[in-house]
């Protein structure tokens, strides 16, 4: 019974890791100055939230592969808001 009590506490504690280390894309790109941009913005969103229901409906076991793909999506979301920053700067 301890056996799976700690095995159970290490599994929330890998989930909560995982979790915490890539973070939802948000939508903070102007739709009205960057119409692509923040559609793809929108889109790395989507991206992510289906796979958080793959390892889900997987009981998360994807040897890390959906975890580094969310934190990759993380990253797709911050360049693109530095590229629409990076356009506003440009006057465009």
């Amino acid at each position: 019974m301890k056996n799976l009590v700690a095995a159970g506490s290490v599994a929330i504690a890998l989930l909560a890791g995982s979790v915490a280390m890539a973070q939802k894309p948000v939508d903070n790109v102007s739709g009205k100055r960057h119409p692509n941009m923040a559609a793809a913005q929108h889109l790395s969103q989507k991206a992510w939230e289906k796979i958080v229901a793959a390892q889900s409906a997987n009981e998360w076991d994807m040897n890390g592969h959906a975890a580094k793909a969310k934190e990759l999506l993380d990253q797709v979301n911050q360049e693109l808001k530095l590229a629409a920053q990076s356009a506003n700067k440009n006057g465009k």
